[in-house]
């Protein structure tokens, strides 16, 4: 056989052509490759020296992590940890607000201006929280104002002027006049049939008007504040439809809100439960990023869908509102007793009771942000996992996490993150974009963002 092969490709008549030079050429990177093979050394280390260098997720993170610099990073970081306070001042002055209303006594005038109007017991609550939704709105209008409208003016990221923003606030206040009532009313039922287990049942009243919020929230809440018209035919629409198939999430609606009118952020969401299950988009989606980004901003609210993240939270919530009622049928009572005179509360039972009540649970909930945030930010996380697995966009995914750090600090330190933070930080989902890359894209390279916004 050997003897056979040297007969058809010798110097002179292999069938490639080759010459006196080219064996010689041949015989010399032969002896090269041997010689590196007895040595230890892999073929393909001696060619990597010339090939492009290996992929650092580190490096690759940076580049993205870098972009925002001097007063860009300098703002966001203000914006955000600014708002470590507004949640210390935000619940110092609802506390206050309640305070004021049960030590002037206006609690116990609107519960008299119930029972004047009704004998209903059952109804009596509803009337009461009338007088206390209106009350408490203009006595944190002041607060409002300035934590909802003069900030976000004061760091760019309000679009609205303040008649148009007041407008929405007093939608807000007529949503609350619907519903609030009707929840107090709830409430106060179970109170008076199960004065020793009415904690539990609350926490099944709670739960319920959160199910009925996640159904007919999408339908009917939403568009008092947006218009929402059908995604128009497109490259980008069949992306998400099909994105959407492939996880059996019903696309048959596909909304795009017109958000930019409030703020420059982007948003999306997969809401509704059941017959209102929809897939929305804000218009600063479409009109700030690249189809990247859209598909991976897509694929991660797909991730709370899919994952079950609706149920979960509910699930988590009504846990939380349970620990947070359990606690307010033990010291309400307690508290009732040793200043009720004083504030004209007769029992638990009593509609004047409810600013008691709702100072309990703002202290309560003060003290469990950080668990909430944590919960919330495992959901947010395991759907970054979820979206990049889907869309297939890592540097999309890298290009939003830096959008969205315009307003959230980007590197905090780990405690800072865990306190506050109830979405991971800009960072730490670059950094995740960019493992995913270097796992599962064959070859990665690494990019230069660049200018983040859409040419």
């Amino acid at each position: 056989m050997a003897h056979a092969i040297r007969a058809i490709c010798t110097p002179r008549n292999c069938v490639y052509g080759w010459g006196k030079r080219e064996w010689v050429m041949a015989r010399i990177l032969l002896f090269i490759f041997t010689v590196l093979l007895i040595a230890g050394l892999p073929a393909e280390m001696a060619l990597a020296q010339n090939a492009a260098p290996a992929f650092d997720v580190e490096q690759a993170s940076r580049a993205y992590i870098d972009t925002l610099q001097g007063a860009d990073l300098e703002k966001s970081n203000q914006y955000f940890e600014g708002g470590y306070w507004l949640i210390l001042w935000g619940a110092l002055v609802a506390i206050l607000v309640d305070l004021l209303i049960l030590q002037s006594r206006l609690s116990a005038r609107f519960r008299d201006w119930a029972e004047r109007v009704t004998v209903r017991k059952w109804l009596q609550p509803a009337l009461y929280a009338l007088p206390y939704v209106i009350a408490g709105f203009l006595f944190t209008l002041p607060w409002t104002i300035y934590t909802d409208f003069f900030r976000e003016r004061q760091y760019g990221l309000m679009s609205q002027n303040f008649g148009s923003w007041f407008g929405e606030q007093m939608i807000g206040l007529a949503i609350s006049l619907v519903v609030f009532p009707l929840l107090i009313m709830a409430i106060f039922a179970v109170i008076r049939r199960a004065p020793k287990t009415w904690w539990i049942w609350g926490t099944g009243v709670i739960s319920i008007f959160l199910f009925i919020g996640l159904l007919l929230g999408p339908v009917f809440i939403s568009p008092l504040f947006n218009d929402y018209s059908e995604m128009a035919e497109g490259p980008m629409r069949d992306r998400i439809v099909a994105m959407a198939a492939e996880y059996d999430i019903p696309a048959d609606n596909i909304y795009v809100f017109d958000q930019s009118k409030q703020h420059k952020r982007i948003s999306a969401n997969v809401s509704g439960v059941g017959p209102t299950i929809r897939v929305s988009l804000n218009d600063n989606l479409l009109e700030r990023t690249d189809p990247a980004e859209v598909a991976a901003v897509m694929g991660h609210e797909m991730g709370h869908y899919v994952l079950g993240h609706t149920w979960r939270t509910v699930l988590i919530l009504a846990l939380i509102v349970a620990i947070g009622l359990f606690i307010v049928a033990r010291l309400a009572p307690q508290l009732i007793e040793r200043h009720g005179a004083k504030w004209g509360i007769r029992s638990i039972a009593d509609p004047a009771a409810i600013p008691l009540l709702s100072l309990i649970l703002t202290v309560y909930f003060l003290a469990a942000t950080p668990a909430i945030n944590s919960l919330i930010r495992i959901n947010e996380s395991e759907a970054d996992r979820f979206g990049l697995d889907t869309a297939k966009e890592p540097d999309g995914f890298a290009k939003v996490a830096m959008r969205l750090s315009e307003y959230r600090k980007i590197e905090p330190g780990p405690v800072e993150e865990m306190l506050f933070f109830d979405h991971p930080s800009g960072a730490t989902r670059v950094r995740m974009s960019m493992q995913w890359k270097a796992d599962h894209v064959e070859n990665p390279v690494m990019v230069n963002p660049g200018k983040l916004e859409k040419e």
